[in-house]
């Protein structure tokens, strides 16, 4: 539990910590920033238009789509809406804000609506040679691994818990397997914006190296704690220890980032190599010989959450505490009392 017994001090603390966090991380990457030698074109927030034009197409949308489910979130949390919400409530909400990244790819794969590019080549593919449609099933398995098996750790390293009426799967509320879609295809078409700006301003070498992995574990520390922010005045998502959770419990979370964020950039590069046969001689990452299958893309999605999971595991066995994984709340919480 806390140790300070003044909530408003205890906020106070809290406030002054993350201050200095992340002070410390933007001036590493400020500093990091004066060493970088730029390149003789002007960097990009999106994919080119012209040999990324489906990676552009599926990024825009999300972009577009974003606001409208946070809006949506906000909305509920700050009117205190899911106050009236049952098990059937929040699958409703949840489903329905997935479907519009989940349905994208087969009602709208040349999304780019207020862009000057031409129409994705995805609505001349099938289905599943899409981009939108490889990149939203890496998202989707990821988004089943990390409430199937990462919020265990959460339930033990952080003692979290869910008290919505829910249905569960493996004792995690059954729409946040949903929810976490909406949730990371967002941040991940962020982070997407984030590093492709570093890749195609800076010059390639050690330095844009460094700096590139220091906003990735920047980016990915910020974007837990916010999530972990802005989701705390919903009171069916509780931890032990508040103050822990912002703090160390973002380091925790972001391990998932650290991961993701970098190969989800990485995803696919040589999807518009039909478009623009040189691309495969100017991709930023080791190639693959040729674009990425619906295997690869299951394949790449679990191994990625592999790792994950092993840090994660590294840090709990760090910390010396067990790991329960149990079907309902009773289970785990009588094995958690039995363990204490």
């Amino acid at each position: 539990m806390s140790t300070s017994s003044d909530p408003k001090e205890g906020s106070t603390d809290i406030a002054i910590t993350m201050t200095a966090i992340f002070c410390t991380m933007l001036a590493v990457i400020g500093s990091l920033l004066t060493i970088q030698t730029k390149q003789n074109v002007p960097g990009r927030w999106l994919p080119d238009p012209s040999t990324e034009p489906s990676k552009r197409a599926y990024e825009i949308y999300a972009l577009m789509y974003t606001p409208i489910w946070i809006l949506a979130f906000g909305c509920i949390v700050a009117f205190g809406f899911y106050e009236e919400f049952d098990k059937w409530s929040y699958m409703k909400v949840c489903v329905g804000l997935s479907l519009p990244f989940l349905l994208q790819p087969v009602l709208l794969p040349s999304a780019a609506a207020g862009t000057s590019t031409r129409s994705s080549p995805d609505s001349q593919r099938p289905l599943i040679q899409r981009y939108s449609f490889k990149a939203n099933l890496w998202l989707a398995i990821y988004s089943f691994i990390g409430n199937y098996w990462y919020t265990h750790y959460f339930y033990s390293v952080l003692k979290a818990k869910y008290t919505m009426p829910a249905h569960r799967l493996n004792n995690v509320p059954l729409a946040l397997y949903f929810a976490t879609h909406f949730y990371f295809s967002t941040y991940h078409v962020f982070s997407n914006l984030v590093l492709r700006r570093i890749v195609t301003t800076y010059q390639a070498g050690t330095a844009r190296t460094i700096l590139f992995v220091a906003t990735v574990l920047t980016f990915a520390y910020f974007t837990a704690f916010m999530e972990t922010l802005t989701i705390s005045a919903y009171p069916d998502y509780s931890f032990e220890d508040r103050n822990m959770a912002y703090t160390v419990g973002s380091a925790f979370y972001g391990i998932y980032f650290i991961v993701s964020f970098p190969a989800f950039f990485y995803f696919d590069p040589l999807i518009d190599s039909d478009q623009h046969p040189q691309q495969k001689q100017q991709s930023h990452h080791q190639q693959p010989q040729a674009v990425m299958t619906i295997w690869d893309t299951v394949v790449s999605s679990c191994g990625y959450g592999m790792i994950i999971m092993i840090l994660l595991d590294v840090v709990r066995l760090y910390l010396d505490i067990p790991l329960v994984i149990g079907s309902s709340d009773i289970v785990c919480s009588s094995i958690q009392e039995v363990m204490r």
